[in-house]
């Protein structure tokens, strides 16, 4: 269990980091660059495709600090593997959707 909690916890610290360094490239790019979503059609896409993706990226933060959380209070247990690892699974959907939003956007895009 404490391997578990303290790969959960890294996993929620990177979580949080990427999407303060998704807010803090949004404020550049509104604030310095001038790019919102009706400068043309690379902002209406950009911020649409990356506002979904931390649009599910916080959605997940908030359900890995859910289980996090149970897991302090003493409540995780072996009945409940099942439902982290669905957990699992969605936070990993969201890690491949990245990718393709990444290359769609920062490479493609650009």
């Amino acid at each position: 269990m404490r391997s578990f909690v303290l790969w959960w916890l890294l996993t929620i610290a990177l979580g949080a980091v990427f999407l303060a360094g998704t807010a803090r490239e949004w404020r550049h790019l509104i604030y310095d660059e001038g790019l919102t979503i009706q400068t043309n059609l690379f902002g209406t896409t950009y911020y649409s495709l990356v506002g979904l993706h931390a649009f599910h990226l916080t959605v997940g933060l908030l359900a890995l600090t859910t289980v996090a959380i149970f897991t302090f209070l003493g409540s995780l247990r072996q009945e409940h593997a099942d439902r982290v690892e669905v957990l699992s699974i969605y936070w990993h959907f969201v890690d491949v959707v990245w990718v393709v939003v990444f290359i769609v956007v920062y490479i493609v895009g650009r």
